[in-house]
């Protein structure tokens, strides 16, 4: 037997299988609520329900055809006066329509930020794979993986180590491309190879020129990235955008055009360069990444003058970048009132649409604001607002999450919160048309149906 104390990385992968203890449900749907400190003149520069936060958690939500049922993951709490951190999972079916309660892949044990959350990935046999982010070195992040094929009751540990931001892509029987970020000089991207519950392959370095946020999309046998960069590692002077690409699972990496690049990317003049920010002193924040019916890449950020919140950073700009004809453009879709209003994009056909909280809600400069559905039928060049999906709301309504293969009854899916004090939180989901259902806060019965709401959101 090999010894943990001379082997103890090792014997995390060969021993962590002794985790096999079916997970406890919580009797109701309780979204984790969180304050970053970092206030100014209009308060904290984000704070609210942030259960399904960050935009760099993807995918949190799959619709998965054989079960029907759409699985999701998220950031829980225990009960409406706690910020302890617990790593949930649940499911929406489609045939009844209803709820389970929903279960504990991993207690945080004290720790209250939504940073840990979690993603999702569904492999060919149906296996469930829930992969929690760490933070740092401080705390490590976790792969699991589902004792049985579309059951959520019991999980097992496939592997601890340092990873933040998980962003898994099943690539069949190549096993998983796992992209991540590590704290090595800055917020830096890597990458590595998860084969199916064996010790992932060696990591590999994408960018740092100092620190990156990333998001990513699976298109086919092509996997591509989008990311920022934050000179001298300050991560609110987030900037400029770089795209970047595989379709080898990062034996190689190319440019939008298909240039090859050599990673680790470490110049910000790189080729993968592809909006240059910094010279117009604007910030990025990153929202969402899909491609259009040809495969081209789509991208959705909100951009902006000002890390702090209020009006000195106004306009921020929801704009999105489309790549066609070998050039990219970019489209103004409207204006909202936080850096931190994240939505995301739907690319159907000829059809486009973004959910997200454009529309103030109650707490103004607070993160996240009253839900909307935007429109456009002429490939983002120009938007229409379709309908506000939540109004006269006690709490503003953050990170509308796109799930993977949305189904059209369970479109998006998000939390609310008091942005300026600490709040209940709620967990919500909207169909294709925009009806709104509220996840059940206290459930008696194992499954349940989630309340249809009307226009204001006041329990």
């Amino acid at each position: 037997m090999i010894s943990t104390k001379i082997f103890p990385i090792l014997a995390v992968f060969l021993f962590s299988g002794i985790c096999k203890a079916q997970e406890p449900t919580i009797p109701g749907y309780r979204g984790i609520w969180f304050t970053l400190g970092q206030f100014s003149t209009y308060g904290d520069k984000y704070s609210g329900g942030l259960g399904t936060y960050t935009s760099s958690h993807v995918p949190v939500a799959i619709y998965d055809k054989a079960s029907h049922r759409t699985y999701f993951v998220y950031g829980g709490t225990t009960g409406e006066h706690d910020k302890h951190l617990l790593i949930m999972i649940s499911y929406f079916d489609h045939a009844t329509k209803k709820l389970p309660k929903p279960i504990i892949v991993l207690d945080k044990q004290g720790v209250d930020d939504p940073h840990d959350n979690a993603s999702l990935s569904i492999d060919a046999d149906g296996y469930i794979w829930v992969f929690v982010s760490g933070r740092n070195k401080s705390r490590p992040g976790h792969i699991f993986k589902s004792n049985e094929p579309l059951d959520i009751s019991g999980f097992t540990e496939i592997y601890r180590g340092e990873i933040t931001y998980p962003q898994p892509w099943y690539f069949g029987d190549e096993g998983f491309l796992l992209l991540y970020t590590k704290y090595t000089n800055g917020r830096e991207l890597y990458w590595r190879k998860v084969q199916h519950s064996q010790i992932p392959g060696p990591e590999q370095k994408l960018a740092g020129m100092g620190g990156h946020y990333q998001l990513s999309h699976q298109s086919g046998n092509t996997l591509m990235t989008v990311f920022n960069y934050h000179p001298g590692g300050n991560v609110d002077k987030r900037t400029n955008l770089y795209f970047t690409k595989t379709d080898d699972m990062g034996e190689s990496w190319k440019t939008v055009s298909g240039e090859i690049l050599q990673p680790p990317l470490t110049e910000k003049n790189a080729k993968a360069l592809i909006r240059e920010y910094e010279r117009e002193g604007k910030l990025v924040y990153l929202n969402d990444l899909t491609v259009d019916k040809f495969g081209n890449p789509v991208i959705l950020a909100v951009v902006s003058r000002n890390h702090q919140p209020g009006p000195d950073g106004d306009p921020r700009d929801w704009i999105v970048f489309h790549y066609k004809g070998n050039r990219w453009s970019e489209h103004k879709v409207c204006a909202s009132t936080h850096n931190y209003d994240m939505g995301s994009l739907y690319v159907e056909g000829s059809i486009w649409r973004i959910i997200g909280p454009t529309e103030a809600g109650p707490q103004r400069y607070g993160s996240g604001g009253e839900m909307a559905l935007w429109e456009s039928r002429n490939e983002g060049q120009s938007w229409r607002q379709v309908k506000v999906l939540t109004s006269a709301s006690e709490r503003n309504h953050s990170y509308a999450r796109r799930p993977l293969n949305a189904h059209d009854d369970f479109y998006a899916f998000w939390a609310d919160g008091n942005a300026d004090v600490f709040s209940v939180s709620n967990l919500f989901f909207c169909n294709k048309k925009g009806q709104v259902f509220k996840m059940p806060y206290t459930m008696k019965e194992t499954f349940e149906t989630p309340e249809k709401l009307k226009w204001s959101n006041k329990k």
